[in-house]
């Protein structure tokens, strides 16, 4: 590595938010959006927002989707505002984030 350059960081998500089935702020300030679980598919996708709040997520403040398939997905995504977390209809989610 040149000597000037600092690594890249490595985000984990140092806290959880379990059982998500509504729309849910996991952090109301900046942070770090690390993994999301699915725990029940549902039948649509839900998102992740940058967003403090449950109201008004959009696509233009939308950090990523989620699938509406079981498994779980790493996201490392920066959250300036906050984390709102929307599942889809009848999805069940775990978050990790930081």
């Amino acid at each position: 590595m040149p000597q000037n350059q600092s690594p890249t960081p490595v985000y984990k998500g140092i806290a959880t938010v379990l059982n998500i089935t509504a729309a849910t702020v996991v952090k109301a300030s900046a942070g770090h959006v690390a993994k999301v679980s699915v725990i029940v598919a549902g039948s649509a996708p839900g998102s992740i927002n940058n967003l403090a709040v449950t109201s008004g997520a959009t696509t233009a403040n939308e950090l990523a989707v989620i699938a509406n398939t079981a498994g779980v997905y790493d996201i490392d995504m920066p959250a300036s505002v906050g984390i709102l977390v929307v599942p889809g209809t009848g999805q069940t989610l775990a978050v990790s984030y930081s």
